[in-house]
């Protein structure tokens, strides 16, 4: 999940960036982008990659 989201932030990056699009001083396209990568990141250290079913054992 977290790299699907990492994707769609690297789009509205590359977005903002191809058509020059100005925004305030937090959504740049190179904060977007950092923050995509920091989701890939945590996805790729296995973050996120699903929960483990905790019961008890009889």
């Amino acid at each position: 999940m977290l790299g699907i989201i990492a994707a769609v932030l690297f789009f509205l990056a590359f977005l903002i960036n191809a058509a020059e699009i100005s925004t305030n001083d937090v959504f740049t396209s190179t904060n977007v982008m950092l923050i995509g990568l920091g989701l890939l990141a945590l996805h790729v250290a296995g973050v996120g990659s699903g929960w483990a079913a905790r019961g008890r054992r009889r």
